[in-house]
């Protein structure tokens, strides 16, 4: 799915490298700002980071998918609502809290986004919220419209670092990517790194371009640019009740070329999709699954989700255990449930390349044991530390390399293909989320 192969050896290096990605196409400008606020729900001081992106000039341009959780946050609800507004200025982000089913959600969500644009000289109807965090609680209305002048104040950053830290949670770094479309760019950043198997989007992507692209067109080309990356996505097979990817272009530089807009637009979408799992709670493997040879495209998608949301084998991974009869369980198990009737005598089954499987048996030795062992190895991204008094904690904040588990499946049925991209399941993940909310 990647772009590219890239590793860092440092922090330093890897922010360096997020600087040169995250150069603001033209027309916009983002602030950020933070606040302590105590919720009504726990009586303990709390920290929330507010983002704004503003474009120069409301567009008319804009596109966005959300969620389809039975129980969406009041921001997607209103965002939901939004894209049949004429235009949009500005999106608000805020972290700490989700604004899901909390009493008067909505009302209050709608009474921000009329602060924010009473700040920006806009119309309330053209502020896109955006929230993440814990769901149930209340905004705290009143210390983020206290905090929101200094948010404004901050506005003219020319980079997106800033803005990709702040909309972060339990992420351990920013995420950004672009790509160059003759004079313009695409570039777009992500929040995410639990409570991720979209439907529909990703937990929070914003892509921003200065290539004028007409609002039709935007939404033709976002929705299989998402279909194609975050939907082939998955850290822990549970979708948020905020997924939103939403795409503006400010209009600022003539796109010389539409399809090479897409095809930047699908690449940027690739690119985040594979970042958020390498970034997720407690992922020391990042899976990639390609599936071919399948009568269909959901068949091939559905699994490979089966082999990435499955417990067992995702826990094999993380011990760098080359279990692979989890991994056919996985396999079966989907097959068994929605395609009993298909002929598996061709399935063949690599993983690291090396073959594993086929004409119905596996084909394994010490040798081939010590190879797969050795895959996994080098596709961690780092070992635990810990656990000091049952914590266990990763020992970086920024990605060392790109390599991921690499698994092949080829039913050799049919035409169809898709990759999934998914991650292991470790220590951290259940610490993470054992203590989430305190």
């Amino acid at each position: 799915m990647s772009s590219s192969n890239l590793s860092f050896s440092s922090r330093a290096a890897h922010r360096a490298w997020l600087a040169s990605q995250a150069i603001l196409p033209a027309g916009f400008r983002v602030g950020t700002t933070s606040l302590s606020f105590t919720p009504a729900e726990v009586a303990k001081t709390a920290k929330m980071d507010l983002t704004l992106v503003v474009l120069d000039r409301p567009t008319s341009d804009f596109a966005a998918q959300f969620t389809r959780n039975s129980f969406p946050g009041a921001p997607v609800l209103i965002g939901r609502r939004r894209l049949a507004e004429p235009s949009v200025g500005a999106l608000v982000v805020n972290n700490k809290v989700s604004a899901v089913c909390a009493p008067d959600g909505v009302a209050v969500a709608e009474q921000w986004c009329a602060a924010v644009a009473a700040a920006l000289g806009l119309q309330a109807s053209q502020v896109l919220p955006n929230s993440t965090g814990v769901i149930g609680w209340r905004m705290p209305i009143e210390a983020m419209r206290a905090a929101l002048p200094a948010a404004v104040a901050s506005l003219g950053q020319r980079s997106l670092v800033d803005a990709a830290t702040s909309i972060m949670t339990t992420d351990l770094y920013p995420k950004v990517r672009r790509a160059a479309v003759g004079g313009g760019s695409v570039v777009g950043f992500a929040k995410g790194a639990g409570m991720i198997e979209p439907n529909l989007a990703t937990m929070l992507v914003f892509l921003l371009t200065d290539l004028a692209v007409p609002r039709a067109d935007l939404r033709r080309m976002l929705a299989p640019a998402v279909d194609a990356s975050f939907n082939c996505m998955s850290i822990d097979s549970d979708t948020s009740t905020s997924d939103t990817v939403l795409l503006l272009s400010s209009g600022q530089v003539p796109c010389p070329d539409p399809t090479a807009f897409q095809h930047a637009l699908e690449q940027v979408c690739r690119d985040l999709a594979e970042d958020l799992p390498r970034n997720g709670e407690g992922v020391h493997h990042v899976l990639r699954v390609q599936v071919s040879g399948a009568p269909s495209e959901i068949l091939a998608r559905g699994i490979g989700k089966s082999v990435v949301n499955s417990p067992l084998f995702k826990c094999a991974v993380c011990g760098n255990d080359p279990n692979v009869g989890r991994l056919v369980c996985a396999i079966g198990k989907y097959l068994g449930s929605s395609a009993p009737q298909l002929d598996l005598r061709n399935l063949r089954i690599a993983l690291g390349g090396l073959p594993i499987f086929q004409n119905g048996s596996f084909h394994l030795d010490a040798h081939a044991e010590a190879a797969l062992r050795s895959h996994l190895e080098q596709a961690e991204l780092y070992a635990s530390v810990g656990p000091e008094a049952g914590i266990f904690r990763p020992p970086v904040d920024f990605p060392r390399h790109e390599r991921c588990v690499e698994i092949g499946i080829d039913l050799g049925l049919g035409p169809a293909a898709a990759t999934v991209i998914g991650a292991d399941l470790s220590h951290e993940y259940v610490s993470e989320n054992a203590d989430y909310r305190s």
